[in-house]
């Protein structure tokens, strides 16, 4: 990819690297574990994003 990218996209960009962790433990354990894995969470060879 280019050095050079549109800030637009440079933010989406961001905001999917951001988004792309597990969820803290304190969440598993606030939620009584039914919140244990992000839905947002994907890998880069099996995912694309589309932005």
């Amino acid at each position: 990819m280019s050095r050079n990218k549109p800030s637009g996209k440079k933010n989406r960009l961001g905001k999917a690297m951001n988004s792309n962790k597990a969820i803290p433990a304190w969440v598993i354990l606030r939620t009584g574990a039914k919140l244990k894995t992000n839905p947002l969470k994907r890998n880069w060879r099996r995912s694309k994003l589309k932005v």
